[in-house]
């Protein structure tokens, strides 16, 4: 997760077969009063619900298949950028990238080193 600045606020480390939905709800518990941006696989109803008991409006669009659409503010949905500029950030760093580390504890730690050198610059 990251703000509006692209700056990094917290990290969930799952495996790489795992769907990120399944780690949403736990990104998001702490906000309330923002507007939670997300791509289409995280439009599932439970997370929607759950972002409105967080008093925070959900910019997701709906996917394809949906039988009743949601209405998202799409030019809202535009600053979804700032999580993509994110992760092009931290592939400058080639431990990230070409996941050196064995341990899921040693890759995590060096995430949150690269992190910090973000909020630094």
């Amino acid at each position: 997760m990251v703000d509006a600045l692209g700056n990094p606020l917290k990290f969930v480390l799952t495996a790489g077969q795992r769907h990120d939905i399944t780690q949403a709800k736990q990104l998001s518990i702490d906000i309330t009063d923002a507007a939670i941006i997300g791509d289409t696989a995280y439009d599932a109803d439970h997370f929607i619900e759950h972002i409105k008991n967080q008093r925070c409006k959900p910019e997701i669009p709906p996917r394809k298949n949906r039988k009743q659409p949601r209405e998202y503010d799409a030019s809202l949905y535009k600053e979804r950028h700032a999580i993509e500029c994110f992760f092009a950030k931290i592939k400058h760093f080639r431990r990230i990238f070409s996941r050196f580390d064995k341990s899921c504890q040693s890759y995590l730690s060096f995430l949150y080193f690269v992190g910090t050198l973000i909020w630094l610059r």
